[in-house]
């Protein structure tokens, strides 16, 4: 029984490996495709040296996971959930866990305990899935037509 246990919890651990990986490089793609957007303020991702805490990351990971943060320049609230009501690909939601690419809009000036957030800046966090990334940023693209009011 421990055998087959053993075998299990070892093939899992594997499977695991190569989907993280998927999930940082996933992430990375978006994430420098994000901050060459005119539509951002900054992209927080750990694995960028402009990000806030990347020192404390570099020291203490070896990699990242799919999540990060695009803040938006100004734009109506309006605007940013007409964005990511018509995503295709991304669903809505904040359980970061799962393979499929989620992104949800954050209001870190109502939760956020220690340092202020510029309550104007429009803020999404993004997972970063299993799908192709060239497929999820043509689905970004589309976003941001309907971001700019275009579509």
């Amino acid at each position: 029984m421990w055998g087959d246990y053993a075998y299990l919890t070892s093939r899992c651990l594997r499977t695991l490996d190569v989907r993280l990986e998927r999930h940082e490089e996933n992430a990375i793609k978006l994430a420098k495709w994000f901050k060459d957007r005119p539509e951002v303020k900054a992209v927080l991702h750990p694995a960028f040296a402009d990000c806030p805490g990347h020192e404390i990351w570099k020291r203490d990971f070896s990699g990242a996971s799919g999540l990060f943060g695009v803040v938006l320049n100004q734009f109506e609230d309006k605007s940013v959930i007409n964005m990511i009501d018509g995503m295709e690909l991304f669903g809505i939601g904040f359980s970061w866990g799962a393979f499929e690419s989620l992104m949800i809009p954050t209001y870190p000036s109502e939760i956020r305990s220690i340092g202020d957030w510029n309550s104007d800046q429009k803020y999404i966090r993004i997972h970063a899935g299993q799908e192709d990334p060239d497929d999820l940023i043509a689905d970004l693209e589309n976003g941001f037509e309907r971001l700019n009011g275009k579509a």
